[in-house]
């Protein structure tokens, strides 16, 4: 038996877990007692009764294959062995063996043709044995492992088909231990983004449909959940609508709420990878249920999912924007953007030609400027700014009718619903707003973004007709029957009565509930207002033979309207414009303005693109309700979201979100500020200069009088955001770039830092007088900090700056701000400025941003005066600028250089300096010279 301090003579002690760089294997070139050769000294140590020595050659066969893999008989030895010791019966051995099989398998690739036999044959055997391990500690590690083999692309598809995954799928069988369920169950979830999509599908996919149905143990189930979009992209759309969508209900319903917060973290990557139809019909009433749910941690994941759940139904197409490779947001080509390309294809707004009937035939144009009745002064000057800023034609304002048409097709559910309001009897007419247009009694030419994107709604008409006669809808006293303006008021009743039990959790529900009640008010009062049949005739007739007086007439009915507030709005006569006005009909269209504020603000949220109740949970994140049952920062996780949502929606859609952004910009907390200040940049891509001018530069502003926790989001994307500003609107900011150098904490030194970084990209913004006049005082205040790195990123900014003036033939600017550095950095009382006067000059030869006449006139004297400053760190960077820059430049290599002589006296001078560092840089030559950092440490 070998004695414990047996290997003492070999340095074995001198070996420790942290002794990985040394050759562990180098104890076996020494000439021992024994007298054995290398080879076997291998062997015998490796198959020793003291567990340390088997630990040493499992962790040392790295090294051992390096030493005897030139001859063949050797490695085969050495294999053996391998296997021998794989099944050593200590664990820790077994775990030190699994940890070098990666590297090992690299190194057989890199040197060895028969790699794939080699490895198949021998290590994979053992990869996959180690997975079925008593011990816990070697199974983890055979997992990893397979893991990082996988990840490497080491493993073949023969052995994953027919070597990994059976035994996987052994480990997780019904029948399977359940702690081997688990972890195998998390294996097949890991590496099914690495394998093939036909192996996911053939083989994992449906083992994996069965353990997310287990019913014995929570946390197989729970490891589904966590993974499930990674299954999901592993098997790509058609089998997981076909697979995984059903399994994911399931989860989705579980008891146990930790799956159905799991469910609600990966919902993004499950709608990643279905279909728009599924995503829209299938997944949003689900993740509804999910923000619904009675537990709160759940509706918390459901909360900080949802903005990213939302973002999956962004497309590049209708936005007009891509994602770059790094992350940022472009403008896409115009031959690339289909909804530009569609509207173009349209007529102009000032072209646009409005009728309401077939049987008026009259062109009436609607002027664009001319405010109408229940449409907000700022929305419509959001719908001017949005139509100019996309080049789409677009009415996003909608009446309660259209806004319940809207919601129905998102919420398939109710469908009798959907066919009374596709029906013209109902006295309610959509609002056409100041930029819309309509083909001369066809409005299905009227552009429709829910209806180009998505698959055509099927033909009911005549199913509508059928239903109507039927039911008797239509009264035999009816005096108008062009615009089937009466509906019997029982059979809306009975659509009603069908409604109410689905209204409490159903925000489409509502919505509707809402215009039908309305719409039945207005018809009881058709029946019982005979005496006012004929000025409501009259209106009628005004209404089909000029919309454009129509919409200004046009009354917006909420559900909480009276029978007495209908009729003052319906009798409210703004169709002869022609007429003055008295103070009744001022009244009265006073009253009616203000009857209809609370649906236009719900109409004002109304979009196409996702299903409205996403957007109103989104919304509703700012409420502070929310903040006391969800998460106190679920404001936080709408703010980091937004921009998502702004893209999906696109510019067009601003108004849905604009209110929230201005609400989340106030919020008392400071980091849902700083989250909006870091993505304001971002936002002013999507939305357009327009929009951003009008919306997003009020809160800019506000963010540059914020804490300086705010404000470094802005100013670390402060030239992105001015950029995309018009040249009038960016000149404003240049008075307050120079606010930025005062911080609430001076010693918060990386804020000033990012101002120098900034301001060096600003400088194209603006010309080189207002560069004079602004900048470049911030450029010297900041040259002066307390703090070298600072500087450091200043003296960059100097150059930059006199590059500019340079560059666009301002020499006279130039001069002035030469003498401005010669003033305050040569003459400089303290050493630091000096120094900083020769780094400057440096780098002004190096980037050659002055003249070479203008240099040697203006900066070259001041420059090799300090040659006898009295402090050896401003020599030291003279000397620097001197040997390593002055004089690798060609015009200072020129003998016949009136200027060289004086340079080189210099550097002689510098050479014999009493300071060693001086010296020594005056005379290492450039070539010779190691990598060194410019800067000087300070003491």
């Amino acid at each position: 038996m070998d004695l414990p301090d047996e290997l003492d003579d070999y340095g074995f002690e001198d070996y420790g877990p942290d002794c990985d760089s040394m050759r562990l294997t180098a104890f076996l070139d020494i000439p021992g007692q024994d007298n054995l050769p290398p080879l076997t000294r291998l062997e015998k140590y490796a198959f020793s009764d003291n567990i340390f020595n088997r630990q040493i050659i499992a962790r040392g066969l790295l090294d051992v294959f390096r030493d005897f893999s030139n001859k063949e008989e050797d490695f085969l030895t050495v294999m053996e062995m391998v296997v021998r010791l794989s099944e050593d019966a200590e664990p820790t051995v077994r775990t030190e063996l699994m940890e070098q099989i990666p590297p090992i398998a690299i190194f057989w690739q890199e040197n060895r043709s028969d790699f794939p036999v080699v490895f198949s044959e021998y290590l994979i055997p053992i990869v996959v044995r180690y997975l079925t391990d008593r011990n816990n500690q070697v199974r983890k590690s055979s997992q990893e492992v397979l893991l990082i083999l996988l990840e490497q692309d080491l493993i073949f598809q023969h052995d994953i088909e027919n070597k990994v995954c059976p035994v996987l799928l052994e480990l997780s069988a019904p029948d399977s231990d359940e702690e081997f369920k688990a972890e195998a169950v998390n294996v097949i979830c890991r590496m099914a983004s690495m394998l093939s999509k036909s192996t996911v599908e053939h083989l994992l996919l449906p083992r994996f449909c069965e353990l997310c149905g287990d019913e014995k143990l929570f946390q197989v189930r729970k490891v589904c959940a966590k993974n499930f979009g990674d299954i999901c992209h592993a098997v790509g759309q058609e089998a997981t609508e076909k697979f995984l969508i059903p399994k994911f209900f399931e989860l989705c319903s579980d008891n146990v709420w930790g799956m159905r917060k799991a469910c609600a973290e990966c919902f993004m990557a499950v709608s990643y990878t279905t279909s728009p139809e599924v995503r829209r019909t299938t997944l949003s009433p689900l993740f509804i249920r999910l923000i619904s749910d009675p537990c709160r941690w759940v509706r918390q994941a459901a909360f900080q999912s949802l903005g990213p759940f939302i973002s999956t139904f962004a497309s590049p197409a209708r936005a007009g924007l891509y994602v770059c490779e790094d992350g940022t947001l472009s403008t896409r080509p115009q031959t690339q953007d289909l909804d530009t390309d569609f509207a173009s294809r349209l007529p102009s707004p000032e072209s646009c030609v409005h009728t309401s009937s077939a049987s008026s035939t009259k062109p009436v144009r609607i002027e664009p400027d001319l405010p109408m009745e229940g449409i907000s002064t700022e929305t419509s000057d959001f719908m001017h700014v949005g139509s100019s800023s996309t080049g789409l034609i677009e009415n996003p304002m909608e009446n309660s009718a259209s806004a319940g048409a809207e919601l129905t097709r998102l919420s398939p559910e109710a469908s009798p619903f959907s066919k009374l309001l596709d029906i013209n009897d109902l006295p309610i007419n959509s609002h056409p707003g100041p930029d819309s247009c309509a083909c001369p009694g066809n409005s299905k030419d009227v552009f429709n973004n829910f209806l180009y994107w998505r698959t055509p709604l099927p033909d009911i008409s005549r199913d509508l007709e059928l239903f109507l006669s039927k039911a008797g809808l239509r009264e035999e006293g009816c005096s108008r029957p062009e615009t089937n303006s009466c509906v019997a008021s029982s059979e809306i009743q009975k659509v009603l009565d069908s409604l109410q039990e689905h209204m409490m959790n159903d925000p489409d529900v509502q919505a509707q509930v809402q215009v039908l009640s309305a719409a039945l008010r207005a018809a009881q009062l058709d029946s019982v207002n005979e005496p006012e049949s004929k000025v409501s005739e009259g209106l009628d007739e005004v209404s089909i033979s000029d919309p454009g007086s129509a919409s200004d007439s046009q009354m917006t009915l909420s559900a909480s309207s009276s029978p007495d507030e209908l009729s003052v709005a319906r009798a409210s006569p703004r169709s002869d414009l022609a007429e003055p006005r008295n103070g009744t009909s001022d009244h009265l269209e006073t009253e009616q303005r203000h009857d209809c504020t609370p649906l236009e603000e719900n109409e004002s949220k109304l979009q196409d693109i996702i299903p409205q109740p996403l957007l109103d949970q989104y919304v509703s994140m700012t409420d502070p309700a929310r903040a006391q049952t969800v998460d106190t920062d679920i404001a936080r996780h709408c703010a980091y979201s937004l921009p998502g949502v702004v893209l999906t929606l696109g510019r067009q859609n601003w108004h849905c979100l604009k209110d929230t952004y201005e609400t989340l910009a106030s919020d008392v907390q400071w980091k849902v500020r700083r989250t909006l200040a870091f993505s304001i940049h971002e936002l002013a891509v999507i939305l357009g200069d327009q929009l951003t001018a009008a919306d997003l530069v009020p809160i800019f502003n506000g963010f540059l009088k914020d804490l300086d926790e705010v404000r470094i989001g802005v100013l670390k994307h402060l030239y992105d955001f001015l950029k995309l500003l018009h040249e009038d609107k960016r000149r404003e900011y240049l008075y307050q770039l120079q606010e930025f150098v005062v911080t609430d904490n001076s010693r918060n030194w990386r804020f000033r830092y990012e101002l120098a970084e900034q301001l060096i990209l600003i400088l194209e913004l603006y010309n080189p007088n207002d560069v004079y006049d602004y900048l470049m005082h911030i450029a010297l205040k900041l040259c002066a900090d307390k703090v070298s790195e600072v500087r450091w990123i200043s003296f960059k900014l100097v150059v930059a700056i006199l590059q500019k003036f340079y560059s666009n033939s301002e020499s006279a600017l130039g001069l002035n701000f030469i003498s401005e550095l010669i003033v305050r950095f040569r003459h400089c009382s303290k050493w630091v400025g000096r120094q900083a006067f020769a780094f400057i000059c440096q780098a002004v030869v190096s980037e050659e941003c002055v003249p070479v006449d203008q240099f040697v006139e203006h900066l070259l004297p001041s420059l090799l005066s300090l040659a006898s400053d009295p402090v050896p760190n401003v020599r030291v960077l003279l000397a620097k600028a001197l040997k390593q820059t002055l004089l690798e430049k060609a015009y200072f290599r020129n003998a016949g250089n009136p200027h060289l002589e004086v340079v080189e006296e210099t550097v002689l001078a510098l050479q014999s300096d009493r300071d060693q560092d001086v010296s020594f840089f005056a005379t290492l030559e450039p070539k010779r010279q190691n990598v060194m950092d410019t800067t000087v440490q300070e003491k």
